[in-house]
């Protein structure tokens, strides 16, 4: 009889344990249902309008997917910011996003906390033309279009893709690619874990191109160049016409991958 009874404790416990975890599923499913959202549900997002004062603008983000867009039709000294919301909040607070404009520095920052949380954000930035724009990313990818003054991308871990583009360009990242298919004179770009890939539509007067661990591609419009290459471990392959008293210098360089410069299609 005692033997009996041990087993019936036992499918009751079991079935205690079977319940718990099936309340448990329940909970954070209607949890899910309730407060989550996919990275394209958030239909309603904000919008604010900060002043700028000076004449160069620097954005500051820490946390988030970051699209920088300069066109004719935004309003002189007026930056406008949109922010869509991305993700979902099982169980804990909602996420706590903030904002701000402070001497000509835009700040973007964005905190979740809780037991199950999985949330980012998007900010797509817009300025007026005839401003210098610097961004500093932390964690997050970083696309820019329609720039004809300076712009400048930092990212710590996060990709860069700058389109469209006749500016002066400084583009550097920790860990990420950096595409470039732009009409700008002057480039630099240092990758430490990465692929640079750089198409101009322009012969340029500087491009320099570094990468620790990532392959150097660079596309050129027909015209003479003077290049130089090094690679450590990887291989070199120069089509371009090469001329060492050309005004138009080519420099690319990478610890680990392969380094191309050739005409562009």
């Amino acid at each position: 009889m005692a033997r009996i009874v041990r087993t019936v404790g036992t499918v009751r416990t079991a079935s205690a344990r079977a319940v718990a975890v099936a309340g448990a599923v329940a909970v954070l499913v209607a949890g899910l249902s309730a407060c989550g959202a996919s990275a394209g549900d958030d239909t309603e997002p904000e919008q604010r309008t900060f002043d700028l004062q000076g004449r160069t603008l620097t954005v500051d983000s820490d946390d988030s997917a970051l699209e920088i867009v300069a066109a004719d039709a935004n309003p002189e000294g007026k930056i406008e910011v949109t922010r869509w919301f991305q993700g979902s909040v099982v169980v804990g607070k909602e996420p706590r996003v903030t904002w701000s404009m402070r001497d000509d520095r835009l700040v973007l920052r964005l905190k979740c906390s809780g037991v199950v949380a999985d949330c980012a954000a998007k900010h797509r930035v817009e300025v007026p033309r005839g401003i210098t724009v610097k961004v500093r990313e932390g964690d997050g990818s970083v696309r820019a279009r329609g720039f004809r003054d300076p712009l400048s991308i930092r990212t710590g871990d996060g990709s860069v893709r700058v389109t469209d583009t006749s500016g002066p360009l400084e583009l550097r990242t920790g860990d990420g690619s950096i595409r470039a298919e732009v009409s700008s004179r002057d480039i630099r770009t240092q990758t430490g874990d990465g692929s640079a890939r750089l198409e101009l539509g322009v012969v340029p007067d500087r491009v320099e191109s570094r990468g620790g661990d990532g392959s150097v591609t660079i596309a050129l419009p027909e015209a003479t160049y003077r290049v130089s290459t090094r690679t450590g471990d990887g291989g070199v392959d120069v089509s371009v016409p090469r001329d060492e008293s050309s005004p138009h210098v080519v420099s690319a360089r990478t610890g680990d991958g392969s380094v191309t410069v050739r005409t562009a299609n």
